[in-house]
């Protein structure tokens, strides 16, 4: 079985690989910042974390599926993810310019924590899937959480599949089934050490390694040290729910997690 992931992000890689999975990386060629404005246009409103994230998951995720690899069609499942932290209200993605990301920590810092969101989207393209698998994922869907939710009947409106986890409380999680799609939501509740000071923050912003991350921040690089609890999956703080992603694909799909084991990766 192969994965497709829709994203050259080397920590997404890594938390796969590490799992024993080597996927296909594909760049979605998704303009994040243009539809997210437009699906908020359509609202006439800002979007929620959850729906923020789940939507753009759902894009990259799509732009993948529905295109060629390598001049042939994906032959898989494809999955797209995206983050946001959410601190009193307010969502921080990537911040780019130091500047942003040293004003984005002395927030956090003040707040104590927050909220990250992670998005997941997978879109099952096998050419030639098992007609015997059952895609609820048999016994496994009786579990009570993440709960499996009914997609609205208007397809969530603007925001699609998106629309049906607008509600998901931070530090809980959902998914919803529809077709060739499992689209759900995870968080996880971090808490910030309360004696950070200026020069660290400093500091860390000068490596460069807050600046392209959702947040300003990554457990599994330098900043692991200024945070002092993680309520959630801390595979979610780094890119994508493991845990999360092997419940989508045995739901959705009746696809084992070992059945992704052992492909080789190329980046395309």
């Amino acid at each position: 079985m192969r994965l497709y992931l829709a994203s050259t992000s080397p920590a997404r890689r890594a938390l796969l690989a590490q799992s024993g999975i080597e996927p296909v990386l594909v760049a979605p060629g998704v303009d994040e910042d243009a539809v997210g404005a437009a699906a908020a246009a359509s609202l006439g409103r800002a979007l929620a974390g959850p729906e923020l994230v789940s939507l753009l998951a759902v894009a990259k995720a799509s732009a993948v599926a529905d295109s060629a690899v390598a001049g042939a069609p994906v032959d898989g499942v494809v999955f797209g993810g995206d983050s946001a932290f959410e601190v009193d209200g307010q969502l921080y993605g990537k911040p780019h310019d130091p500047v942003v990301a040293r004003e984005r920590w002395r927030q956090m810092l003040a707040a104590g924590g927050g909220t990250l969101w992670s998005g997941h989207c997978v879109v099952d393209r096998r050419r030639d899937p098992d007609p015997a698998t059952d895609r609820t994922g048999g016994a496994a869907a009786a579990r009570p959480a993440p709960p499996v939710r009914p997609v609205d009947a208007p397809g969530g409106g603007p925001l699609g599949l998106a629309g049906s986890l607008a509600d998901v409380a931070p530090g809980g999680s959902a998914i919803v089934v529809d077709g060739d799609r499992v689209v759900a939501v995870d968080s996880a509740v971090l808490t910030f050490a309360d004696d950070v000071s200026v020069d660290e923050i400093d500091a860390y912003v000068a490596t460069g390694e807050p600046l392209e991350v959702a947040g300003a921040f990554t457990i599994d690089g330098r900043a692991a040290a200024y945070i002092t609890r993680i309520d959630g999956a801390p595979s979610a703080v780094i890119g994508m729910s493991l845990p999360m992603l092997r419940t989508m694909l045995l739901r959705g799909f009746g696809i084992a997690w070992h059945d992704l084991w052992g492909h080789q990766t190329r980046a395309l």
